[in-house]
């Protein structure tokens, strides 16, 4: 069974575009400068219209997690156990971006790790970020 597949709108095309070029990029007001994720058409502090779309590190760390054990949906049956991470990404730690965390047992986990994207090309040219540990773990 195939993963589900993101279906991108007229706001966060651009993300899954960047994603296809192994680049992580989140919305930024072209008014206040405040970045947002998941993208969406106006800026909530200042309500502005105005987007700019800002490449990252793609450095972070690890916010909060969950280890996924079965059941799981068919697609994933294979792959459990495995880590789901939040990060707070390096150049704004209340920007959080959700992904499995890759390269890494689910036991060694921990708050604060330090993570990396990667990205993981799927069918139809599709391109999921993930995360990595930056030094080796366990």
């Amino acid at each position: 069974m195939q993963r589900p597949l993101p279906e991108p709108d007229a706001d966060s095309a651009p993300f899954w575009e960047a994603c296809g070029r192994h680049e992580l990029r989140v919305q930024r007001c072209g008014d206040c400068g405040a970045r947002r994720h998941p993208p969406r058409p106006l800026c909530p502090h200042c309500q502005s219209a105005r987007v700019e779309w800002e490449r990252l590190s793609g450095r972070g760390e690890v916010y909060s997690w969950v280890v996924a054990h079965p059941p799981v949906l068919p697609a994933f049956q294979e792959r459990v156990p495995f880590a789901v991470v939040l990060v707070a990404l390096a150049e704004d730690p209340g920007l959080r971006l959700l992904g499995n965390l890759l390269d890494c047992e689910p036991g060694d986990v921990r708050i604060g790790l330090a993570v990396e994207v990667g990205f993981e090309e799927l069918v139809d040219g599709v391109t999921l970020p993930q995360w990595r540990p930056v030094e080796r773990v366990g």
